[in-house]
């Protein structure tokens, strides 16, 4: 047995007792059954879609305490006849960085500081990555300034997101 399929196999046992402890769960609140079964569906499916989410899920469990490591998402068949080609329109690379991390250890000075030297093509694809693009005007744009601007704009946007509950 390969350690892939031993750790199937530990994932079938772990699923299966999962969903025993659900039924049983069931029987006294059926509603808090279906709701924590869909809660966890919902976050399995976007670890599964999204690896930055399944990354910082990944790390949420290791700080937890919980030896977990980073799940590749599982891959998607395609089918001869959905198959794009290679250099489809849309399609870019992953940006250099990840600015939410750099502005979590770094603040905006030390975001604008690291965005200063890309290039105008670096910058629209850390703009696509993490969909800061909300009104398609960006992908557009010719000046790198703008796009800096842009980006600390949306990463300030979703770190204060909630202050106003704190």
């Amino acid at each position: 047995m390969t350690d892939i399929d031993r750790t199937e196999a530990r994932l079938r046992l772990h699923i299966g007792e999962a969903g025993a402890a659900v039924l049983r769960l069931n029987e006294g609140s059926p509603a808090v059954a279906t709701a924590l079964t869909k809660l966890v569906q919902v976050i399995a499916d976007e670890a599964a879609r999204t690896p930055r989410f399944a990354k910082a899920l990944a790390g949420a469990i290791a700080a937890a305490g919980e030896p977990a490591a980073a799940p590749a998402p599982a891959p998607v068949p395609v089918t001869p006849v959905e198959k794009k080609p290679a250099a489809r329109r849309g399609k870019r690379s992953p940006g250099p960085f990840d600015p939410f991390a750099v502005y979590r250890a770094d603040g905006e000075d030390g975001l604008r500081a690291r965005l200063a030297p890309l290039e105008l093509e670096q910058l629209k694809d850390i703009v696509a990555e993490h969909n800061m693009d909300y009104d398609r005007l960006a992908m557009r744009w010719r000046t790198a300034s703008k796009l800096h601007d842009r980006i600390v704009e949306r990463v300030k946007a979703a770190w204060t997101k909630g202050d106003a509950f704190r």
